[in-house]
């Protein structure tokens, strides 16, 4: 094959500074897992300099199958939603539509009366306060304005309350809006960390500054121009074969399918969903994942095509995260953020990695799925990584992330070529 995803592929990794006997430890990690029943199939893809230096496939689509798993299968992408949502947000940036410090209520008055946990009583409901201010559009962007997710139940009443009023899986735009505006912060804006459903609100403000749907404007400005043509909220009909099935940890080490996320059926996505979800409704490809994150890497364009100019790229991959947060500690971030490691506007942002104990290069943007996928952003190697897998969330997948890096940069062995 000499191209794929419209990348050259290159004669041999070598070609690349990869060191082709090094990079078959992440072959047989991967096959490995395979084997050992923890996922079904999985895709990676290498891209270093615009160049393809390995495309793999191990196991089926389905779990136990005979078929191979297909280059072109499509996966439940999840949060990696969210730095598409941003970008489309920083199109908007560009044309002068809003600026990092307006506050959401210009653009979603609903939330004028926010209040703020401030923490339980004698009879176990959340005690509120006023919200000092409205949270900023930077903070919304960066989640560090205060919403809540529901992917943790036992960790916060908030969370708690999210999940309960199916926050995150809801039934419309309206419903979506009026749910958030009933429930507290779980911070005054701008003092904490703490993964939200805040990119669910990047695609209403996109839509309502456009005057499109949020997924018409993401294919017309996104997906089309950089001919991510099996990306979007729902599979064409013609497509759903190609759509692999999502599993989760039976609890006595096998896998079995899931059913349900985050309170609420799964979705199937063969057919429009209530709501275009800015935080996880989208489903995608390798190939073309691999399309959108080279159009970052490339500040912000793509085989002639410019999607943002270069400095927009630059503050989204710039930490947002106020310095007097990250100079603490405390578990309602669930990342380790501190001065080595930050997020920007759509994407976690490595500063040090040295004195982080990581390998990749300095500034790489990264973010993965609730569906087990993942991708980084290598400026300073000049590199793109996508893996996917069909497993939930878990640490056997966060397993897959941290094995997948450490293999791919121990087999980068000429990184000055």
């Amino acid at each position: 094959m000499t191209d794929f995803a419209g990348f050259p592929v290159a004669r041999s990794p070598e070609d690349l500074g990869f060191d082709s006997g090094r990079l078959a430890r992440l072959d047989g990690y991967m096959s490995g897992m395979v084997e050992a029943g923890r996922v079904a199939g999985v895709s990676t893809l290498i891209l270093r300099h615009g160049k393809v230096v390995a495309h793999r496939t191990h196991g089926s689509a389905d779990l136990g199958g005979v078929a191979p798993l297909s280059p072109d299968a499509i996966f439940r992408i999840y949060s990696m939603t969210k730095p598409i949502a941003a970008t489309a947000m920083m199109i908007l940036f560009e044309e002068g539509h809003w600026v990092l410090d307006d506050p959401v209520t210009k653009f979603i008055p609903e939330f004028a009366d926010l209040k703020v946990f401030a923490g339980v009583g004698p009879d176990g409901g959340m005690l509120l306060e006023d919200a000092k201010r409205p949270p900023t559009m930077r903070e919304v962007m960066s989640h560090t304005a205060g919403f809540a997710y529901g992917l943790f139940p036992d960790f916060h009443p908030l969370e708690k309350a999210y999940l309960e009023n199916r926050i995150a899986r809801p039934a419309g735009e309206t419903a979506f809006i009026d749910s958030l505006a009933a429930q507290p912060l779980m911070f005054q804006p701008g003092t904490e960390w703490f993964y939200s459903v805040a990119s669910g609100l990047l695609g209403v403000i996109v839509s309502r500054i456009s005057g499109q749907s949020f997924g018409d404007f993401i294919r017309q400005r996104i997906f089309a121009p950089l001919g991510m043509v099996d990306t979007g909220f729902h599979t064409r009909a013609a497509n759903a074969h190609r759509l692999v099935p999502f599993y989760q940890d039976d609890g006595q080490g096998g896998l079995k399918e899931v059913s349900e996320v985050l309170g609420a059926p799964i979705n199937p996505f063969t057919a429009p969903p209530e709501f275009e979800d800015g935080g996880g409704g989208l489903v995608s490809t390798i190939s073309d994942y691999a399309r959108f994150a080279q159009m970052i890497l490339n500040k912000g364009q793509l085989d002639g095509v410019r999607i943002l100019a270069p400095v927009t790229v630059e503050l989204m991959a710039t930490n947002v995260i106020p310095d007097a947060v990250l100079a603490t500690t405390n578990p309602l971030r669930l990342l380790p953020f501190n001065p080595a490691f930050g997020f920007g506007l759509g994407f976690s942002v490595m500063k040090d990695p040295r004195r982080l104990g990581s390998v990749e290069g300095r500034g790489t943007l990264a973010w993965g799925g609730m569906g087990g996928t993942w991708f980084w952003i290598d400026p300073e190697n000049d590199l793109v990584f996508v893996g996917l897998i069909q497993r939930l969330a878990d640490p056997i997948s966060g397993e897959f992330r941290a094995r997948a890096r450490t293999f791919t940069y121990a087999a980068l062995t000429r990184p000055d070529l």
